[in-house]
């Protein structure tokens, strides 16, 4: 009869491990699910008619088009990179 106690006592701490983690998971999931989908992005003439371009004029900035990248990257300001003691 004893052995049957130990194993009940056992089984106790078991379950409420197991349903502590389910919690946790649970509230994990639910914290980190929107970084699965992609962000929605308007285009600038979408974007000034939404509530962000309303902010926007209410805090006296204006929305604005993305410049275009540059086809030629200027080179970056700084040293040069030292040329390894030892190349490949």
């Amino acid at each position: 009869m004893s052995e049957a106690l130990k194993q009940n006592h056992r089984a106790v701490p078991v379950m409420i491990a197991v349903v502590v983690a389910a919690i946790c998971v649970t509230t994990l999931i639910f914290l980190v699910r929107d970084r699965w989908h992609s962000p929605e992005i308007k285009p600038t003439a979408q974007a000034r008619l939404s509530t962000t371009g309303q902010v926007a004029r209410a805090a006296g900035a204006k929305v604005l088009p993305t410049d275009p990248k540059l086809i030629v990257e200027p080179k970056p300001a700084g040293p040069k990179q030292a040329q390894p003691a030892i190349p490949n």
